[in-house]
């Protein structure tokens, strides 16, 4: 720690100037229970004398008794031209046990726990790594981004701005994502109908603190994705699946659920469904929103991977066709930027919209001006239709590369359907393996398999593998790596 300006010296030395025992023994000890209890961490800077000697209104030369005896004990070290610092290498303290303090490894009163928020998510340092489907970083398209931020930034209406933040979104960013929506999702929308989020999760979690009330029952598919499956439950609701076949959700399973019960809300990831990464069919989609109409329950849309299609033109979304009021859509806009250039958003009918605006100024009042700026040129400059336009063709030549590899290294050993968008792969395995042991032998050689991307059921093994994120070379090798895994696995 380099700064010393902001430890609070005052906080912790106390001393008396009419005590028996000399001024700077009482500070020196002061300062050595700060070391102790972990206030002054090894390697802070100290202020110089002279400066430390003006906050405490004492000597200049009674700090430098005070550094050297502390330095004769071995709790500061002095480096010359540098200053003085607390020694890496402590001795023993020998005050009171009240003094040896150690912050608590556990509170002192009881709370809730929960299972549900469980995250499978993992982190292990391998040279090579698999995921469910995220964008290369590589093919961002750096300056155009940081040209935008440092401009806004810079701009002196900005800082007026940045002292305020309406924490309904940036206006111009809002037009801006309107426009977007209405020309990509025909979706015939004005800016009343649209809330910035940080994330879909986000989104979710204000969709289910306004519309769900403990033990609805919220269908989701199965298999689905997790994260809005733990939010969900954690908002106390009983959930049911539906399967998921060739054509997406299985409406008739859902009308025969509605016939026996009664249903508040359908998640739903129709354009690329995850993890399986089908499309709800244009027949079903038609079915699902004549079934929201007829039994009144809400469809929670997520455009998952809306932007990233490879074949022809995508289906709209179900919200572009819906006239009864019953689709609430989320999705996330920028997911071909960098990670910290992309943002959540709700479209929902204007009534429901001032109620999420309420629970948003709630959850993230302070919000981000900035970013949102920036994000609002992106899209009005065309910056972020030309970036996905060109990543599209690398993509889809990465997710041909990626179906070639598993062919030749796992023929007869898996099935999948080439998608026709995302940025991940659906596989099952033809013969029964177990896939946390298969993780495990490939960290042994280097890859990561992450254990979100397993699914194995008495019925299901499957694993759900990224390709947007991999170069052809670290494609190649890790299927290699993950061939090799499998042969130890079996041998």
């Amino acid at each position: 720690m380099n700064s010393p300006v902001s430890i609070p010296y005052k906080s912790f030395i106390q001393f008396d100037r009419y005590a028996n025992q000399p001024i700077f023994l009482q500070i020196a000890q002061q300062l050595i229970q700060a070391i102790a209890r972990g206030q002054l961490p090894s390697g802070t800077k100290l202020l110089g004398t002279r400066q430390l000697s003006e906050l405490l209104d004492v000597h200049r030369n009674t700090i430098s008794a005070v550094y050297e005896d502390l330095c004769a004990q071995g709790w500061v070290e002095v480096i010359p031209n540098k200053g003085t610092f607390i020694s890496s290498e402590l001795p023993l303290f020998s005050g009171s046990s009240s003094t040896n303090f150690q912050y608590p490894k556990e509170t002192g009163y009881a709370f809730q726990k929960s299972i549900l928020l469980d995250n499978p998510y993992e982190k292990i340092n391998c040279e090579l790594s698999f995921n469910d489907g995220s964008p290369d970083i590589r093919l961002t398209q750096i300056d155009d981004l940081s040209r935008i931020y440092s401009a806004n930034l810079k701009r002196k209406i900005n800082r007026k701005k940045m002292g305020y933040y309406n924490h309904d979104g940036s206006e111009y960013l809002k037009e801006q994502l309107t426009q977007y929506l209405q020309l990509s999702r025909g979706l015939a929308i004005g800016t009343e109908n649209l809330l910035i989020t940080r994330s879909v999760e986000m989104s979710l979690y204000i969709i289910a603190e306004i519309i769900l009330e403990p033990m609805d029952t919220v269908v989701v598919a199965d298999l689905g994705y997790f994260s809005a499956n733990m939010i969900f439950q954690k908002a106390g609701n009983k959930i049911k699946t539906i399967p998921v076949d060739a054509d997406g959700l299985d409406t008739k399973a859902l009308a025969d659920l509605c016939a026996q019960e009664p249903i508040r809300m359908v998640y739903v990831t129709p354009q690329q469904h995850y993890p399986t990464t089908v499309s709800l069919s244009a027949q079903r989609r038609l079915e699902l929103l004549q079934l929201a109409k007829t039994y009144g329950f809400i469809i929670v849309e997520d455009d998952y991977d809306y932007d990233f299609h490879y074949e022809k033109q995508p289906l709209l979304p179900l919200a572009s066709n819906d006239q009864a009021g019953m689709v609430i859509y989320v999705g996330s806009f920028g997911k071909s930027l960098a990670p910290g250039f992309r943002t959540g958003f709700i479209v929902a009918p204007e009534n429901i919209m001032y109620e999420m605006r309420k629970h948003l100024g709630i959850i993230d009042r302070q919000g981000d001006i900035l970013m949102e700026q920036a994000l609002g040129e992106l899209i009005e400059e065309g910056v972020v239709d030309r970036h996905l336009k060109k990543s599209l063709k690398e993509y889809k030549f990465r997710r041909d590369n990626l179906a070639d590899l598993l062919e030749q290294h796992f023929k007869g050993l898996i099935r999948f359907q080439v998608p026709k968008g995302g940025l991940a792969l659906w596989l099952t395995w033809q013969q029964p393996i177990n896939l946390y042991q298969l993780s495990r032998k490939c960290q042994e050689l280097n890859l990561f398999l992450p254990k979100n991307l397993l699914y194995q059921t008495p019925s299901v093994c499957g694993t759900r593998i990224g390709f947007g994120n991999l170069s052809p070379n670290e494609m190649e090798a890790s299927i290699k790596i993950l061939q090799q895994a499998l042969w130890k696995l079996n041998a």
